[in-house]
């Protein structure tokens, strides 16, 4: 159902009123939404009203961890008991909504909790605790204060603050094994750990001190692999031994085990609902194995990429469209500032919401298998000038989208509330969805909602006399992005409900995808709670379609992973590879072996199978393409440069180098999200250089050849289900060259990479259960061998893609 009510009279009110950001003259067009024309083009789903959604692995935490049952079930009362495994106890709220774990005794690496309603059972897979205690010293030398900060802190040096003892000062964490990034800040001072040599780039041109925690040894884990299946069977490979434990949706599978093999059978209810999914775990005395996801259509494997459609998260090949910057399809709506004090970087340059509709019906995104574009905000922003803060003290329009003035106005320069139903029919039409890039952190001074609210925005003014102006870690739930772009109170009730409900109107009315959602780790988990139990209710379940969400949290991987998981965000966009990826590929010195860790890393923390977002660049970094072609340094400040010269690629071999990345991104496991304009090469500074107008034609020879690559690579990406859903396994990493296999049963897909500047030679020993097939190189390297090893030579600065 729409929103009704009190809430809905408020959005309207604040939609229709005399609004400041909207020039004299201008009137708004209106036309209301048609559910049924919007609800054409949306297949139905199959939804369990009480557990609607997969749910994923709860890692417990120390001796109690505190379990949020309305995170699982829309109706907690409806839960009549829970079956404890052994070594654990339970603790239940008097309201009967929350569930405290506590250990009581030993437990495996893995067990199952199992709830029961009635007849119905829901099983939840259990990981025990796996942090260890580290301690962090600085010997004194007269410092007044130290703090530490670094990835197991979010980065923020307030919850890092260090102790003197005797001499030393001193920090203890609890951590996960991995990898973690760190510096002291010594009396306002960075410093790295004098007393660890070990360092890593901190993708600014500079280095930090790196914690490595010993990991367990891959080659004593568990590993799985699909290995066949015939009819409802499903046999899963065991190579070391390990007990399996396996899932259709939320249901523990009996497992049969023969040798190497476990087999599940997949129940005949499995048949009544289009899409299911069996997920399968191992453990043994040394740890966890790989995760495995087998969608099932109709309750059969699904083995066609012909079976898979655009609301199928991990099969999704993601767009992203800086709205302004992308095309002008209507230029009667083009409005840009006439004020001399704005840079024409960063004033409007004419791109709409038309213009994306006309690309889609062109075929432009069709040419690159897009079935997800990533809009940018489209609510209305003021009409007038603001000046930054921070030095320079330069003056913006809100042509990006992220000054917010009303929460349900089209901005007049991107379209009408009919462009925008017209573009929503037209994706939907040619398969592909649209997430909207929503503003639930902040709006803009001259917003309704603090004009009328001023009380509902954090405070500006510290008690130590600073502005909380972009103190992003120290004060990373109340910091203001500018003076004039007030922080709201998402931890008072009443924001809350005001802006949960402003989010889902969008979706809700407008038949929308789903969200990326901007500053995630800037509002509290609890915001992200509610939106999403709204999200269920009205749309999921109201409407019978999923709804995707992803996040934006810049931070280490345990912040990200914090706001993921069931009655949370569905996914993140993985900064920490991202900036590995970047790290590996646009400098030759650095090693593929620290992009390999990065990766498993973030298989430690999100899964094999994540939705997770991986990206060739966006609208808050400098383009790939101008650091890995050097005509932009690492260690230069990237805003500045765009503002003092036209930056372009440099070097040639930046093409080379994006061409790679991007083989990356479509070949590991998550999503794939192309950036406007890396599908050609565009080259730019730091925002808002990083901003340029799309360019459709007039490319050069490299620009052309890359968008052939590009296309190539959707195209093995959308056709591939190894690429989709195949187990993953790094063959061959060194300094210079990486092979990375993805298998689904008797699907084989090997991407392998030569980063150095002079032809390589890899060597490539296959998983046994392919040995003999033949492979086939496609995009044109030397390919030699048969049986159970190949040699694959490659040119410097590529890549190359192995089928069989």
């Amino acid at each position: 159902m729409l929103l009704t009510g009190s809430l809905l009279a408020i959005l309207l009110f604040w939609a229709c009123r005399n609004d400041p950001s909207v020039a004299a003259g201008q009137v708004e067009q209106t036309t209301e939404a048609s559910p049924a024309r919007l609800r054409a083009n949306v297949p139905r789903m199959q939804f369990d009203p009480l557990c609607p959604a997969l749910i994923t692995p709860v890692q417990l935490e120390g001796v109690a961890t505190t379990l949020k049952l309305s995170d699982y079930f829309t109706d907690v009362a409806a839960i009549d008991s829970i079956a404890v495994p052994q070594g654990l106890a339970l603790d239940r709220s008097a309201n009967r909504s929350e569930l405290s774990v506590r250990i009581v005794g030993d437990i495996g690496s893995l067990s199952v909790l199992s709830f029961f309603a009635g007849e119905s059972r829901y099983d939840a897979l259990l990981k025990r605790p796996n942090k260890r205690k580290v301690t962090l010293r600085l010997r004194d030398q007269g410092y007044r204060e130290v703090a530490l900060k670094g990835e197991m802190n979010s980065w923020n040096p307030a919850d890092g603050q260090m102790k003197l003892n005797n001499g030393i000062w001193e920090r203890t964490f609890e951590i996960m094994p991995g990898d973690y990034q760190y510096l002291f800040v010594v009396d306002g001072r960075e410093l790295r750990d004098p007393k660890n040599p070990k360092t890593a780039p901190n993708g600014m041109g500079g280095t930090n001190s790196l914690l490595s925690l010993p990991k367990p040894d891959p080659l004593r884990l568990p590993s799985l692999y699909t290995n066949r299946f015939e009819g409802k069977a499903i046999e899963i490979g065991i190579p070391t031994a390990g007990k399996l434990i396996a899932f259709w949706e939320n249901r523990q599978l009996e497992v049969t085990y023969h040798g190497n093999f476990g087999t599940v059978e997949i129940p005949d209810e499995a048949a009544e609902l289009h899409r299911s999914y069996v997920r399968a775990y191992a453990q043994n005395e040394f740890g966890l194995s790989n995760d495995l996801l087998i969608p099932l259509d109709n309750g059969r494997v699904l083995d066609r990429p012909s079976q898979l459609s655009r609301l199928d998260p991990q099969a999704q090949i993601m767009y992203f469209v800086l709205i302004d910057r992308f095309n002008n399809g209507n230029p009667g709506n083009d409005d840009p500032l006439e004020d001399s004090r704005v840079s024409p970087l960063a004033n409007y340059q004419g791109g709409d919401l038309a213009g994306i509709t006309a690309k889609i019906r062109d075929g432009y995104f069709r040419s690159m298998n897009i079935n997800s574009i990533w809009l940018s905000p489209i609510t209305q922003n003021p009409s007038e000038a603001y000046q930054e803060y921070p030095e320079p003290r330069r003056w913006y329009s809100g042509y990006h989208g992220y000054w917010p003035v009303s929460s349900s106005r089209v901005d007049h320069r991107f379209g009408t509330e009919r462009e925008l139903i017209e573009l929503v029919e037209t994706a939907h039409e040619h398969g592909i969805s649209l997430l909207l890039d929503y503003v639930c952190n902040h709006v803009h001074e001259l917003h309704p909602i603090y004009r009328e609210h001023p009380e509902w925005a954090t405070r500006l003014d510290l008690p130590d006399g600073r502005k909380n102006l972009r103190l992003w870690d120290e004060e990373r739930l109340t910091t203001w992005f500018d003076s004039f772009m007030p922080t709201l109170d998402l931890e008072d009730p009443q924001v809350v409900e005001v802006q949960s409900d402003s989010a889902l109107y969008w979706v809700e009315k407008y038949y929308l995808d789903g969200y990326r959602h901007d500053a995630t780790k800037h509002i509290p988990i609890e915001f992200w709670r509610e939106l999403t139990r709204k999200l269920r209710s009205e749309v999921v379940l109201g409407q019978d379609r999923p709804v995707y969400q992803i996040g934006e949290t810049y931070g280490g991987r345990e912040l990200i992973a914090s706001y993921i998981g069931t009655g949370l965000l569905d996914a993140q966009f993985d900064f920490p590879l991202y900036f590995d990826a970047r790290e590996a590929f646009a400098r030759p010195q650095s090693s593929f072996e620290a992009l390999a860790n990065s990766l498993l890393e973030s298989f430690r923390y999100f899964g094999y199978h994540s939705s997770m977002g991986y990206i060739s660049g966006n609208h808050d970094q400098p383009r790939f393409i101008s650091l890995a072609g050097g005509d932009l340094s690492f260690d230069e400040d990237t805003r500045e440069a765009g503002f003092a010269r036209q930056v372009g690629v440099g070097d040639p071999v930046g093409y080379r180098r994006l061409q790679m990345l991007q083989a990356f991104n479509f070949c590991i496991p998550g999503v794939p999200v192309i950036y406007y304009g890396d599908e050609i090469g565009l080259p730019g500074a730091g925002d808002p250089d990083n901003r340029r107008m799309m360019r459709f034609d007039g490319w050069s020879e490299a620009e052309a050849q890359t968008k052939e690559i590009v296309e190539k690579l959707t195209e093995l990406r959308r056709n591939r289900l190894s690429l989709i859903y195949g187990d993953t396994e790094i063959l061959h990493v060194n300094d210079q060259t990486l092979a990375i296999a993805r298998s689904y049963f008797g699907e084989l897909t090997v991407v392998v990479f030569n980063k150095g500047g002079e032809e390589q030679t890899v060597r490539l020993h296959l998983p046994e259960r392919f040995l003999g097939q033949d492979l086939r190189a496609q995009f044109g390297a030397s390919l030699e061998g048969s049986y159970k090893e190949w040699s694959v030579t490659l040119p410097p600065n590529s890549f190359e893609l192995l089928t069989n």
